[in-house]
């Protein structure tokens, strides 16, 4: 077959279709699984490094319980006193170390303690501890 100046014709090759169009199951994944998931990556590592806050706490740890149905912390409660025969403040922490929740529990026996600790805010899951106080350190001052 030739056209009018006697040359002959090729047929144009069907054209691809694009990268979308060939790969939207890969597409649909990354955007539904892969991205939501590096989000809340991001997002924990951000939380979990910026402290808000940090402090002291001192008085009697009156509670210390492995808690979580997949991601276990330790969760207590400091009973803080300002004065005898007042009533007690309660603060809540977290505890990430089996090491320092060991620690926790040796000088809980011995009276009186001070918790060191920071305050991450906006953690995304109680995953990471059902309080924004975590615990980093602990000193017994014993009665």
């Amino acid at each position: 077959m030739t056209d009018a100046t006697n040359s002959p014709v090729t047929p144009e090759p069907a054209s691809r279709p694009g990268f979308l169009r060939r790969h939207w199951g890969k597409a649909t994944f990354m955007l539904v699984i892969i991205v939501p998931v590096l989000l809340f990556t991001i997002w924990a590592g951000l939380t979990l490094t910026y402290t808000y806050s940090s402090g002291e706490r001192s008085g009697f740890v009156q509670k210390l319980s492995r808690k979580g149905w997949v991601c276990k912390t330790w969760e207590g409660e400091l009973a803080m006193v300002n004065m005898p025969g007042a009533m007690s403040q309660i603060f809540t922490f977290t505890v990430r170390s089996d090491s320092l929740a060991e620690a926790i529990n040796r000088a809980m026996a011995k009276g009186r303690v001070v918790l060191y600790y920071k305050e991450h805010r906006g953690v995304p899951s109680s995953c990471f501890g059902e309080t924004g106080y975590f615990v980093e350190q602990v000193r017994s001052i014993g009665q």
